[in-house]
């Protein structure tokens, strides 16, 4: 009823009627049931979400937890008074100097100067005849070995002959001219891959699964090939220079692609002079 009159009323009289409407709705008119008391009806709540990794969580961040670990101790001891910052305190203290001296000082140096006190030893007489001993010692000796040099500058400076190159001491050696011992080893392991290989193809072809092709087929797959790449490559001469429209420029790309193709396969054929071809 009341929205009928608002409909009806004019257009002040719109906001005084939607006012009485919503008045209505938060305080509703009077009424004999609205004295009987009610019993209030509170919520239930539903239960607290629990994780069941919570226990787990907070003994991993006991474990984990470190005291003073990022922002160091709650409380730092003040220094006393008297240990001020002094000047030079903190450069590193050099070892104190000491007078430099040999190991075997001792055993290098000269013999100490004998004080006045000491008498030097007398009456010690040698019935040796230097001169005889070392005429001998003279004559028995073997002669010197002269080293080999060779002057490489016009003043005459001299170089050792031995590493310069010019004596040939390699080819004196006992494994000179032989085959290494790893090429040896490396020539024997290619030897067996081959041999394990060719009686996996006789395997093969006995079974019935593969087999060879003869000189003359692969001649004839051969000659094919260059035929095919002849005429591909006659059509590719002969198309246009400007490449200005998008067939143009695809049909070029295509013989490219294709006459690629025929060179790698070619290549292929003429590199293996055995070639196998299995069976469908």
């Amino acid at each position: 009823m009341l929205i009928k009159q608002c409909e009806a009323g004019p257009s002040f009289s719109s906001h005084f009627c939607l006012s009485d409407i919503m008045s209505n709705v938060i305080y509703p008119a009077e009424s004999i049931y609205n004295l009987i008391p009610r019993e209030e009806e509170k919520a239930m709540k539903a239960p607290r979400y629990m994780s069941k990794f919570r226990e787990q969580v907070k003994l991993e961040k006991e474990v984990n937890k470190s005291p003073n670990k990022t922002m160091g101790p709650a409380k730092v001891d003040v220094p006393l008074a008297t240990k001020y910052l002094q000047k030079h305190s903190k450069e590193p203290k050099l070892p104190e100097k000491k007078p430099f001296k040999y190991e075997d000082d001792e055993q290098r140096g000269k013999p100490p100067v004998p004080a006045r006190t000491e008498k030097p030893l007398m009456g010690l007489h040698s019935n040796k005849n230097f001169i005889k001993v070392n005429a001998i010692e003279n004559i028995m000796a073997l002669p010197k070995k002269v080293q080999p040099v060779y002057a490489d500058t016009k003043k005459g400076d001299k170089q050792p002959l031995e590493n310069s190159g010019l004596i040939p001491k390699f080819i004196k050696k006992k494994d000179y001219g032989q085959t290494p011992e790893y090429l040896l080893q490396r020539r024997q392991e290619v030897r067996k891959a081959q041999e394990e290989y060719d009686n996996y193809v006789k395997e093969r072809m006995r079974e019935g699964a593969m087999k060879q092709l003869s000189g003359e087929e692969r001649h004839n797959i051969l000659q094919a090939l260059k035929k095919n790449w002849d005429d591909l490559h006659h059509q590719y001469q002969g198309l246009s220079v400007v490449t200005d429209t998008a067939p143009k420029k695809h049909r070029k790309e295509h013989l490219e692609q294709e006459m690629k193709q025929l060179e790698r396969d070619i290549d292929l054929v003429e590199r293996h002079k055995t070639i196998y071809i299995a069976n469908n």
